[in-house]
């Protein structure tokens, strides 16, 4: 999941900018004097930050006050946040539309050779829209959502703007053969992008003029608003992005082929590089795994996201020792070991996996900038997890210390939660849910189901053993699971509430209907183990090693064993839990086929109907179909070669395919996106779908 909030600057931000002119010295200080800012935000120090951020109301002074609430919101998900955050974000937007607006006809303002104008209070612009909108995707309210599409397409247009400037400079000195200087050091001049931006433009064709790119920037000004008669839009159909690019060229170190200072050397062009890197990647990368159940929404930005030149652009921008670089990496290594370990259908090398020699390279660089951050502590963290090392990982974050930044801190519990989780370690698991509980006020429901569940292990454990220690067991997981539904509902995502509370909502309901029907106390009427089903859908099987898998494969045998007296009664929505969780299970450990056979016998005979209705886990029928591609590519991928099994690779497209078609089920956005993956993974290997 994907960043959180540990950043907050307690004073409103002023204004929405001078009226007094502004001459390219003075921009110049200003934006050093922000950046620097920002900069001890980056290092947790957020008293020296707040000071200096409030001495000056210039846009980038905004921005970064824009910066400090959206790390806040982002990092923590607090409501209160999320509207503070909204707020800041949108003076700054403000303040970058009347500087842009001055800088352009103020002949004192810093010119830029490449350039229009007030570029670089676009990209503040830009910035703080791109920011906006994600805070708004968070918020509960659905309007405020939408309105978050449209701006994200505003962002592109400015972002757009400043790409055809760039393109047109290098046309330029490449028309008048100007080879010692400026662009015409580059070591490919018809690919301006493939030097300073992570992405590489067409040459072809002819050159966007000063004017062009200057009416873009105005089109993306605060204010404008998408009409179905603008003419400015007309042009501007639904687009798969990657269609106006070309890929980035990289070296055998995966590093861009020449150096970002021939392009320019100037600060506020750097600003303009490294911002527009940052946000155009991390643009693409956002829409890049919208799931197919919000599909229609990218309908509103105009184009798709795009992944890989995501990543690359955000690459790029990790270079700039700026801002736009720190974020940058935040992204990435979210992204990377969170993200991706989420998800199944990945080349495991190559183009497209993960990148670990990248990733150690890119936390080397970030501590060294700023050694005294607990934010690159916990990434290193869960890099250990992503590489099986559970309880490595867990021992790190412990070591760090305590982060004086409470959303910080409180994300720093949150994965040792999970890992413990994945360790099969209960009581500790339980612990560390319960501090999360303390330390925000979000998934309080889901994290008291996960308490429960975890007594539920440690009960079945001792049932046969110590039945005075299973007594005191089963006691305190029904008290875990009476405080689940008073705790839920209370936050809301576009407008609706959390996939994980309606389904621990309907799992408790389930049970006490079934605990009334066969006349037993609640805990003896859980079926298969529901901290399994946990930990199958924050995909931790894929970051335990065999001895875990193993743990989790007995803890499942438990369900069909004498010691659970009411197997015989389970229906089949149940019994297809048990084989699900164990597919997955063996899937991780490499026995693909036994997997596959389990699914085709005991799921996927089955009419899906009769997995619907009631209080039942509608889940494991399509769930066991996303399982069939998921083995499927596995098997394809076993010796590094997918595109050697295109027969395969066809059937993983096809169970895919019948899985995004699926109707609303619990929890299926988190599949979606894992089938988004798994899509845009195929489309490498030339299966179209």
């Amino acid at each position: 999941m994907p960043l959180g909030g540990w950043l907050g600057v307690g004073k409103s931000a002023k204004g929405h900018g001078h009226a007094k002119s502004l001459d390219a010295l003075s921009e110049l200080a200003q934006l050093q004097d922000a950046m620097s800012a920002i900069t001890h935000i980056m290092n947790d120090d957020i008293d020296s930050a707040e000071a200096q951020l409030a001495k000056s109301s210039s846009s980038f002074h905004q921005l970064g006050v824009g910066v400090c609430t959206f790390l806040r919101a982002t990092l923590g998900f607090e409501q209160e946040a999320m509207r503070e955050a909204s707020n800041t974000l949108y003076t700054a937007e403000c303040t970058a539309y009347d500087q842009q607006k001055r800088a352009s006809k103020d002949t004192n303002a810093y010119r830029s050779p490449i350039y229009p104008p007030g570029t670089e209070y676009a990209v503040c612009q830009a910035e703080a829209q791109l920011m906006g909108a994600v805070v708004g995707v968070l918020n509960e309210s659905l309007t405020e959502a939408l309105k978050s599409f449209y701006k994200l397409r505003k962002a592109y247009i400015a972002l757009q703007a400043v790409m055809d400037a760039e393109k047109q400079f290098l046309s330029k000195q490449s028309t008048n053969s100007v080879n010692s200087t400026g662009a015409g050091r580059l070591s490919k001049p018809g690919s301006i992008r493939s030097n300073v931006g992570g992405s590489t433009l067409k040459s072809s064709g002819p050159p966007t003029s000063l004017s062009g790119s200057t009416a873009s920037l105005k089109r993306s000004q605060h204010g404008d608003k998408p009409k179905a008669d603008d003419d400015d839009d007309e042009d501007f159909d639904f687009v798969d992005a990657q269609e106006d690019f070309e890929k980035l060229t990289l070296d055998a170190q995966g590093n861009p082929e020449a150096d970002i200072s021939t392009f320019s050397d100037h600060p506020l062009d750097m600003f303009i590089l490294s911002g527009s890197n940052f946000c155009f990647g991390m643009l693409l990368l956002i829409l890049s795994f919208i799931p197919p159940s919000f599909a229609s929404l990218l309908k509103i930005v105009g184009f798709k996201g795009d992944r890989e030149r995501g990543m690359q652009m955000l690459w790029q921008a990790t270079k700039f020792h700026d801002i736009h670089g720190a974020m940058a990496g935040i992204v990435l290594m979210g992204y990377l070991n969170g993200f991706t370990s989420f998800c199944d259908i990945l080349p495991s090398t190559g183009e497209g996996s993960y990148p670990k020699a990248r990733c150690v390279a890119l936390l080397g660089s970030m501590r060294e900038r700023y050694p005294n951050s607990h934010l690159w502590l916990f990434e290193e963290a869960r890099m250990l997890a992503a590489e099986k090392e559970l309880e490595r990982s867990v021992k790190f974050i412990e070591d760090a210390g305590e982060s004086k930044l409470k959303q910080l801190e409180a994300l720093g519990w949150f994965e040792r939660s999970l890992n413990h989780m994945y360790m099969h370690d209960y009581e500790a698991t339980s612990f560390a849910f319960e501090k999360c509980i303390l330390l925000n006020n979000w998934s309080h429901g889901l994290y008291y189901f996960i308490c429960g569940a975890s007594h539920v292990e440690l009960y079945r454990q001792s049932k046969g053993t110590d039945p005075g220690a299973a007594a005191k067991y089963a006691a305190r997981a029904e008290d875990f699971f009476k405080k689940v539904i008073p705790n839920t509902g209370k936050k809301k995502f576009m407008a609706r509430q959390l996939p994980f509370d309606v389904f621990v909502i309907r799992k408790i309901q389930k049970w006490e209907a079934r605990a009334k029907e066969w006349n037993c106390n609640l805990i003896d009427a859980i079926g298969v183990s529901p901290l399994e089903e946990m930990i199958y859908f924050w995909n931790g099987y894929k970051r335990m090693r065999t001895d875990h898998l193993e743990v989790s494969l007995k803890n499942l045998a438990w369900s069909e064993s004498t010691a659970n007296p009411h197997w015989e009664k389970e229906g089949l929505d149940e019994k297809a839990i048990l084989v699900v969780l164990r597919a997955a299970t063996l899937r991780n450990m490499d026995q693909t086929t036994q997997a596959k056979a389990l699914l085709e016998s005991e799921v996927l005979v089955h009419d899906r109907a009769l997995f619907k209705g009631n209080l039942k886990d509608n889940w494991t029928a399509p769930c066991a179909r996303y399982e069939m591609a998921a083995n499927l590519w596995r098997e394809a991928d076993a010796n590094g070669s997918p595109e050697s099994h295109p027969k395969l690779l066809v059937q993983c497209k096809d169970w895919l395919e019948e899985v995004s078609k699926w109707e609303a089920f619990d929890l299926d956005a988190r599949i979606g996106m894992k089938i988004t993956t798994g899509k845009d993974t195929l489309r490498k290997y030339g299966i179209l779908l």
